[in-house]
């Protein structure tokens, strides 16, 4: 797999029906080794190995209805108090650019799950936008915030 803009953790694979399988920690479950799941894997790592994301309140592969349709939100954090979304993440695999429509994507989602934070990636790119709801403003944050300068 191609080297990312995240730090490295210790890496768990099988091999399963001629196929690689990754270790999702989130999941406790090995899962079929794409590059977008390559991706997933880096950065939910680094979320918690890293700035201090509590893992009992990440979440991979989140079922939602947007429209009428079942999508899967890549992951979720979840608020300790009352447990609604406060961050979400759409990963693409490395060759995919962060695009317009990556953003369409998450938006769509956070219109039915109204997260706080939107953080999008191709595990060589990250954005990270906060949305303030009262005052209808969004901001582009520099970089990944810790979970404890979450607002």
């Amino acid at each position: 797999m191609i080297s990312l803009n995240l730090p490295t953790f210790q890496i768990k694979t099988t091999h399963r029906n001629g196929r690689t399988q990754i270790y999702d920690f989130l999941r406790r479950r090995y899962v079929t080794l794409t590059p977008e799941e390559w991706v997933r894997q880096h950065f939910t790592h680094f979320l918690v190995d890293h700035l201090g994301y509590p893992a009992a309140l990440l979440g991979n592969e989140v079922t939602i209805d947007v429209g009428g349709v079942a999508r899967r939100c890549d992951t979720v954090l979840y608020r300790r108090e009352g447990g609604t979304p406060r961050l979400i993440v759409e990963y693409k695999a490395p060759d995919i650019p962060i695009s317009e429509r990556v953003f369409n994507q998450i938006s769509a989602y956070n219109s039915v799950l109204r997260a706080d934070y939107l953080i999008v990636s191709n595990g060589v790119e990250h954005y990270c936008c906060h949305l303030d709801y009262v005052h209808r403003t969004a901001e582009f944050l520099p970089g990944i915030p810790r979970h404890a300068e979450l607002k």
